[in-house]
């Protein structure tokens, strides 16, 4: 059965939008790490004390402090700050 032109131009106008949809997903994933820092916070970019990428020297010095931080004794906690519960009023 011969495809008729009616249905050839119905084909090329779905599969136009489709590859365009398609294509710009492809380009947003590998522009998106480096656009992304250069987008300050007031526009919806990364705040300043967000960690760094990883890959990147930056990220293995934070990871090497965080692991350090995470293997340090706990700081007593200090109870003088609780309020002794027999001076405090009764709730109704």
């Amino acid at each position: 059965m011969p495809i008729t032109m009616r249905q050839f131009t119905v084909l090329v106008a779905i599969a136009l939008p489709a590859c365009g949809v398609s294509a710009c997903g492809t380009i947003n994933e590998k522009l998106a790490a480096g656009i992304s820092d250069a987008i300050p916070h007031w526009a919806g970019g990364l705040p300043a004390d967000a960690p760094p990428r990883p890959g990147t020297a930056k990220y293995d010095e934070f990871m090497r402090e965080r692991e350090r931080k995470r293997l340090e004794a706990a700081q007593p906690k200090n109870d003088d700050a609780k309020p002794d519960a027999s001076s405090l009023e009764p709730v109704h």
